[in-house]
């Protein structure tokens, strides 16, 4: 999978090691070394450099909260309101709960969701929908994200879409996934469901380019 087109802006010309370590020493919060990175993720050095400098670009503190998160995830669907989705995304990436994303945070992520194996994927999008932490989606936490995924897409994308929609799209998930009936997903039950519907992972976004 290449890198995704993250909408933000790289530094013109090629930069060695010692700029980026130097670099590193610059900004409030400093990653882990490269080294370090890319040993626990997906990505070679080189790649995590661009992504460093894309990140550094935008966040010069070296942390993003979640406004900014915002403001640079809306950059990708303008005829809708994105606020929401983005707000849930943030809060998937924000592995420390502490109301900002570190690199290392961004990247782990990052790398799960393009480059994780399929079960990988799964436990992240399921951690996404799982709003409260509580280890269940219920009704109301898939209504939140389906209609915030909606909200996002917009009226170009979704033009025929009324108030109800989201609430029957969940009623159809939850009767593949909910195989005992007790009114909510369990992890495996969720894992379980996606892998026998090609259908329903389509429609769950998990391997869309979400950053």
């Amino acid at each position: 999978t290449s890198l995704p087109n993250i909408h933000l802006s790289l530094a013109p010309k090629a930069q060695n090691k010692i700029d980026d370590e130097l670099e590193m020493t610059m900004v409030c919060h400093r990653p882990e070394g490269l080294e370090q990175l890319e040993a626990q993720t997906n990505f070679t050095k080189r790649e995590l450099q661009i992504l460093y400098r894309g990140f550094k670009n935008e966040c010069p503190s070296g942390v993003v909260n979640e406004e900014t998160f915002k403001h640079i995830y809306a950059q990708f669907f303008p005829h809708g309101d994105a606020s929401t989705y983005a707000h849930y995304l943030f809060n998937a990436f924000d592995t420390t709960s502490n109301g900002s994303i570190k690199f290392e945070e961004f990247v782990m992520g990052l790398s799960t969701l393009l480059r994780g194996t399929l079960r990988d994927k799964l436990e992240w999008t399921f951690h996404l929908y799982d709003i409260n932490n509580d280890g269940y989606i219920n009704r109301e936490e898939m209504t939140e994200i389906v209609r915030a995924i909606y909200d996002m897409m917009g009226k170009y994308t979704y033009p025929a879409l009324k108030g109800d929609v989201p609430k029957q799209h969940v009623d159809a998930f939850f009767q593949k996934m909910d195989k005992n009936k007790n009114g909510v997903v369990t992890l495996e039950e969720f894992i379980v469901a996606c892998q026998e519907d090609e259908m329903m992972m389509r429609s769950m976004q998990l391997f869309e380019n979400v950053m």
